[in-house]
């Protein structure tokens, strides 16, 4: 009876703290699963800049780096040890997502019970490839054109080669092993390899300002509940559209949605489970607005050329429905590249 007198109290000192929406005086803790400097640190820092600016009560605002395992150990402490009591947020990566990574048994967070408050993607990636080189990938009687990868396992925006090769007959091989975008983009230039994908529009307005290369295909980006061509890729095909009627079997196709699912989504913001609805709420009012505030737009351009506001409700979409992917489908991916001479732990 005692217990239940002390949850009613805590759950009512919640929904007081969600009703008022008032964060004067306030500090807000940021955290980020990854070391500063890189990607999704420097989202955080630029998010929380303007916390200041659109939530209630102008609350300072603080990053906390807790870094290791791809972002498992800042989102374990999130659930373990953050109350749901609005102050404090964690900015997530793609892996976050990922039921690859959060299946596994040091992982003790369920991001499907996340309250998100919203999210910002790159608009997908693409293939890009030199023009001279487009006959070659749908004839099998010349030399199969070189696809180029960092590390030792193609990431999941190159692994649209990989449904290219599996279901279109694309004439391709794999070349692994390049440190970063820049090496595969000067690679590309070189005429070292003749296809790779990314998604820094830098880049690829660069490669096709020389009208040399043509983009094969897009991920796109994921907008009300579906996925959208960028039209900064011209006429470039969605791979859902080149690939997806052509997919049979049921495991293939949940395979071919989760490889899709994860192109789209990057960097997000949630609140720990448990956060009140409006509190939830709060935040997604607020961050809608710091998405659109003009001076943090012209900021985010020193990170990416490429950042794009995602709804909260596309974020809760994408993150659910990586969620319900069986294992026989991600196992099917590893499978995939395997019979492509890959060699996938």
């Amino acid at each position: 009876m005692r217990t239940s007198a002390f949850a009613f109290i805590a759950s009512l000192a919640l929904t007081c703290a969600a009703s008022a929406q008032d964060f004067s005086g306030k500090t807000l803790n940021v955290l980020v699963g990854y070391a500063t400097g890189g990607g999704t640190d420097a989202a955080a820092r630029l998010v929380a800049n303007f916390y200041t600016r659109y939530m209630p009560g102008a609350p300072v605002a603080v990053v906390r780096n807790i870094p290791g395992a791809d972002g498992v150990i800042a989102s374990n402490y999130f659930v373990q040890q953050v109350a749901p009591d609005g102050l404090t947020t964690l900015v997530a990566s793609s892996t976050t997502a990922d039921p690859h990574y959060y299946r596994k048994p040091q992982s003790h967070f369920d991001p499907s019970k996340f309250a998100i408050v919203g999210g910002i993607g790159r608009g997908g990636t693409v293939l890009i490839m030199q023009k001279d080189a487009l006959r070659r990938l749908r004839t099998k009687d010349e030399a199969p054109v070189v696809m180029g990868v960092t590390g030792g396992v193609p990431r999941s925006g190159m692994q649209a080669a990989a449904w290219g090769i599996e279901f279109l007959g694309w004439n391709a091989r794999w070349v692994l092993g390049y440190r970063g975008t820049n090496d595969l983009i000067y690679a590309l230039e070189r005429r070292e390899i003749d296809m790779t994908s990314t998604g820094n529009m830098f880049q690829i307005q660069k490669l096709l300002a020389t009208n040399n290369f043509v983009v094969v295909s897009q991920s796109g980006s994921f907008m009300d509940g579906k996925f959208n061509p960028r039209a900064d890729f011209g006429e470039a095909p969605l791979m859902t559209g080149l690939v997806g009627e052509k997919v049979e079997g049921e495991t293939a196709k949940r395979a071919f949605a989760y490889w899709s699912n994860m192109t789209a989504i990057d960097k997000w913001v949630a609140l720990p489970p448990g956060a009140p609805a409006a509190m939830r709420e709060t935040y997604r009012t607020a961050f809608a607005k710091i998405l659109q505030d003009p001076e943090f737009v012209e900021q985010s351009k020193k990170i990416s050329d490429d950042f794009m506001p995602m709804k909260a409700e596309d974020v809760e979409d994408l993150v659910l429905k990586l969620w319900a992917t069986p294992p026989e489908a991600i196992d099917y991916i590893s499978r995939m590249l395997e019979r492509q001479g890959l060699k996938v732990d």
